[in-house]
């Protein structure tokens, strides 16, 4: 299983066995403190045994926890700590965890093992029971380095995915494999298998004595979270840079913060090939190169690198992805850009990799949810000025803020009409989806959507609060982390998905957000000096991997050999809707491929018709 694994962890590998019970563990080391790593561990006089894949982000107030001298703490790695803590707390030690981890704890007197992992999943963790044995492993490829392990895709896990359903339950992409959720620990023992939820955010407001006191308090979130990430990262660190708000404070923050001992950031923008001169769409622009330039030019030690998707062949590296990430990547085109990312990081030699992906639901959420908790509160006052200020400075029209505020609340009839009269279409699953027309009736979709709380169409939600714990508890990204790091050797950190940071965030009264017109108005006085005004105010978002078109085709004859092979394979034929791709393929556009009809079709629905059919391939052994 180890070895199955190596990819994972080249710099060591080791284990322990006692009768039935085997723990290995093999090392990426990433952590100054790894150097003193020694798993598996043992701990409470040799009751409990730990393997864990884990960075810790508060070992000073673990330490004076523990009771542990700064010499004592200073030779341990981050699982001695969290052994430390369960040692002492057991269960009760989750509220006292800050950082990226998965473990597995096996207890001699209890008889049970406990597998968990961190409130958003930004370490992975599997595992199968059987009849008579239990396995778990980071990544499936570890569990089927075992014969009695079933090889074959989970068909209801990805029709959960081609209906872009939250990834809840433990469900993984494997047949007869389980995945431990985001935030949740597992206990398996002789009565049996439960999982139960270590993590979910409280919902509460704080006050603070002024708007620029809020602004403060995010700027110190977000920079503790940022340190807490540069560790072992020897004053050199790479960032993903866009022409928005999230990257580019992740970004600025870093360069501060390594700017006092001569550090220094390499901030990473993708950006259409050379000679790309498509129009920007509504609302988006599609070189997002100069923004990001003038975010990095306001501080002196990042290094500015475009980077261009213009190879490989789209479809070329598939297979690799599917080794490396063991699921369906969801979005192909932004694949694409990123890998390209990852080989400019590594050919550089850099290691640690910042990312803002939950940064819209934390440190720049927009605050537009807050019309429609306005209305169903009855303010209609305060509704109506919210409204008039961001129809005065041009962020909505007042079809678009009625939509907004009165959607949720609306009839579901209702909210249709409204939307296909003001606010373009009324999008059904169908319209961006490949899945089977049969398969959706037989899975019953949409009775399911309904119970996890989406809807066809989307509409906002009533709740502001719930909307953003349910967007960040929507995707589960161990998988492509841990491809990432196995693939480029390339440990990617998301400071915006910190938990502190988070429960920040959350707690911070909706006013806050939007105000005066200015969705995300926190951000922009958070970030004033730091971010140029032109990314704190713009009203266009960048459209990453905006020469994706090119790209797919260029390499249409490869798109053909994957769909001519779906057609001989029988769970592709089962979930897809392979005559509405074909027809897709068989009718190319001529222009227009950002537009909403165009990009909904190929950018969505048939590039991720092409990932999930390749991952069924793949993932049935078959030869088609």
């Amino acid at each position: 299983m180890l070895s199955a694994q190596a990819i994972y962890g080249p710099h060591g590998a080791d284990s322990w066995a006692d009768g039935g019970i085997a723990l290995g563990r093999a090392l990426f080391r990433s952590l100054s403190g790894d150097r003193f790593d020694r798993q598996p561990l043992s701990g409470a006089g040799d009751r409990l045994r730990l393997v864990a894949d884990v960075r810790l982000d508060n070992r000073d107030e673990l330490a004076e926890a523990l009771g542990l001298d700064g010499a004592a703490a200073r030779t341990m790695a981050d699982a001695q700590f969290l052994l430390g803590a369960w040692e002492r707390w057991e269960e009760r030690a989750f509220d006292r965890l800050v950082g990226d981890y998965a473990f597995a704890i096996w207890d001699a007197a209890a008889r049970h093992l406990v597998l968990a992992r961190d409130p958003l999943g930004m370490r992975p963790l599997h595992y199968h029971r059987a009849a008579n044995f239990v396995a778990f492993a980071s990544m499936p490829k570890g569990l089927h380095a075992l014969p009695e392990v079933p090889y074959a895709p989970d068909e209801a896990t990805v029709t959960d995915l081609l209906a872009l359903l939250p990834e809840a339950g433990p469900g993984s992409y494997f047949a007869g494999i389980s995945r431990v959720e985001p935030g949740h620990f597992v206990t398996i023992g002789a009565g049996g298998t439960k999982a139960r939820r270590h993590w979910q955010p409280v919902r509460t407001t704080f006050k603070l004595a002024s708007s620029e006191a809020y602004a403060e308090a995010l700027r110190d979130q977000l920079d503790r979270a940022v340190a807490a990430r540069l560790r072992g990262a020897d004053g050199r660190i790479a960032s993903h840079l866009s022409g928005g708000r999230d990257s580019g404070a992740v970004t600025a923050a870093a360069a501060r913060l390594l700017a006092p001992s001569g550090g220094t950031v390499t901030a990473f923008t993708s950006v259409p090939r050379e000679g790309y001169e498509e129009p920007d769409p509504d609302g988006r622009f599609c070189d997002e190169g100069p923004l990001a330039a003038a975010t990095a030019a306001l501080q002196p030690n990042v290094a500015h690198v475009l980077v261009r998707t213009d190879k490989p062949a789209l479809f070329e590296s598939l297979d690799r992805d599917f080794y490396l990430f063991e699921r369906p990547i969801l979005n192909l085109c932004n694949q694409h850009w990123a890998s390209a990312i990852n080989d400019a990081a590594r050919e550089r030699g850099l290691t640690i990799l910042l990312s803002g992906q939950m940064g819209n639901m934390t440190i720049s959420y927009s605050g537009m949810e807050w019309l429609a908790q306005l209305a169903g509160q009855g303010r209609w006052l305060r509704l109506m000025r919210e409204s008039r200020a961001l129809v005065r400075v041009g962020r909505t029209s007042w079809p678009r803020a009625a939509l907004t505020s009165l959607g949720p609340w609306l009839p579901m009839p209702m909210w249709r009409l409204l939307r296909r009269t003001f606010g373009g279409s009324a999008d059904d699953l169908a319209s961006f989806s490949a899945i089977n027309p049969h398969q959706r009736s037989l899975s019953q979709i949409d009775a399911r959507a309904r119970a996890c709380g989406v809807s066809f169409p989307y509409r906002p939600q009533r709740d502001p609060w719930q909307t953003r714990v349910s967007v960040l508890q929507r995707v589960d990204p161990g998988n492509y982390l841990k491809g990432v790091l196995g693939g480029w050797q390339l440990d990617i950190r998301d400071p915006t998905a910190d938990r502190r940071l988070i429960e920040f965030c959350l707690s911070v009264p909706a006013e806050q957000y939007l105000q005066g017109g200015q969705p995300a108005a926190l951000a922009a006085r958070a970030f004033a000096g730091r971010l140029p005004p032109a990314v704190l105010e713009g009203r266009r978002r960048g459209l990453q991997g905006a020469d994706w078109h090119v790209a797919l085709t260029e390499d249409r004859a490869g798109l053909r050999r994957e769909l001519a092979r779906f057609a001989e394979l029988p769970a592709a034929r089962r979930l897809l809707d392979l005559a509405r791709i074909g027809e897709l393929e068989q009718n190319w556009p001529a222009g227009d491929w950002n537009g909403s009809d165009v990009s909904a079709a190929y950018r969505i629905l048939l590039l991720r018709a092409t990932s999930i059919g390749h991952f069924l391939r793949k993932a049935s052994a078959s030869n088609a």
